[in-house]
């Protein structure tokens, strides 16, 4: 991509707020302010230059709008659930993953199961009403974590829609209307920093709604890049369940390609579903990110994050935890700082290779 046709992948400042940072892709590589992220960086003999290291961090604006489930998600030394509580502690941990090389996080206006892996959910966390509407309680929130984003220089990938959650939509119509809504309301914000997942793991069964599965949701990916202001629009792309390659047609209609490594134990599948990706028939070359992978092994010489820097993707760490705030980083309560061993070995390696 030139760098004219770079920038208009990106939102633009409304009046009275200039943003910090700003997210731009030429061809495969991720810039950051014009720069390409991690400049000059390789480890191991692998270019790390361009990537976006990230991680699942999709509850930092949870809340459970049933009163019969809200107790499920209380703090120890309260006894009740607090929303504004779990954003501020989020934002105070933001920092330190910053200086541990993280450069994005996925965060989720519908989260993503708080119980790690759930058959039913019977919580209500959606920042839509039933017309897709936005709750301005969870922009709020929301606008706290992305500003504080803007200041670190991250630039952080927004989710939309979460299988478990996307019934409480009404129609095609009111999904349509919260995707408009939501890129409308981040561009509007002056925000340059955001990547847009539209639906996460689009081709899960899950999901009630056929336009966020594969055939259709190149209708919505469409929908959001069209939202513009001055010419510019948001980066967007959907990702797909665990071991899976994008669909061709989701592929076409995205800037970038979102894969997940859940389920896949061993390593030599993700460079084969890079390779696989990379091959995917598009009109460009695009970056490939991971941006959930829920295998570990830090310690070893092989695994499944140094397999996907292999192969030049973005890899992105995914710690369901257990939900009794000391561990993990997706069940409620979260304890948001690196205080686990499993944290710390991701964080540990992290900070190596991208020599933050």
């Amino acid at each position: 991509l030139t760098r004219t046709s770079a920038l208009l992948l990106v939102g633009t400042s409304s009046p009275g707020q200039t943003s910090r940072t700003e997210v731009s892709i030429q061809a495969d590589r991720f810039f950051i302010n014009d720069r390409p992220t991690y400049e000059g960086r390789s480890y191991r003999g692998m270019k790390i230059e361009g990537l976006l290291m990230n991680s699942r961090m999709v509850q930092g604006i949870f809340d459970d709008l049933n009163p019969q489930t809200r107790d499920r998600w209380k703090y120890p030394d309260t006894g009740k659930w607090d929303p504004d509580r779990n954003t501020r502690e989020f934002v105070a941990a933001m920092p330190e993953w910053r200086r541990h090389g993280l450069l994005s996080f996925t965060i989720n206006l519908q989260g993503g199961s708080p119980e790690g892996y759930s058959k039913e959910q019977p919580w209500h966390n959606s920042a839509f009403d039933g017309d897709g509407g936005l709750r301005s309680a969870y922009l709020l929130r929301l606008s706290r974590i992305l500003d504080r984003a803007d200041e670190l220089g991250m630039a952080p990938i927004v989710g939309c829609f979460y299988f478990g959650q996307d019934q409480r939509l009404k129609d095609d119509a009111a999904l349509k209307n919260a995707v408009s809504n939501a890129a409308n309301w981040l561009l509007d914000k002056g925000f340059r920093n955001i990547l847009l997942e539209i639906s996460n793991e689009c081709d899960n069964k899950g999901y009630d709604h056929a336009i966020l599965r594969p055939d259709r949701l190149p209708e919505l990916l469409q929908l959001a890049k069209s939202v513009q202001r001055g010419g510019r629009r948001l980066l967007v792309g959907a990702s797909f369940n665990g071991g899976r390659i994008p669909h061709p047609a989701v592929a076409a209609a995205s800037d970038f390609l979102l894969l997940h490594g859940n389920g896949v134990t061993d390593p030599e599948r993700i460079a084969e579903m890079v390779r696989q990706a990379r091959q995917l028939p598009t009109d460009r070359s695009m970056p490939i990110l991971l941006n959930e992978d829920d295998h570990f092994d830090f310690e070893k010489p092989v695994n499944n994050m140094l397999k996907a820097l292999e192969g030049y993707a973005s890899w992105g760490h995914f710690d369901p935890g257990k939900g009794d705030y000391s561990d993990g980083y997706q069940c409620p309560p979260v304890n948001w700082g690196i205080n686990t061993e499993r944290k710390r070995a991701f964080f540990s390696l992290l900070k190596e290779v991208t020599g933050a």
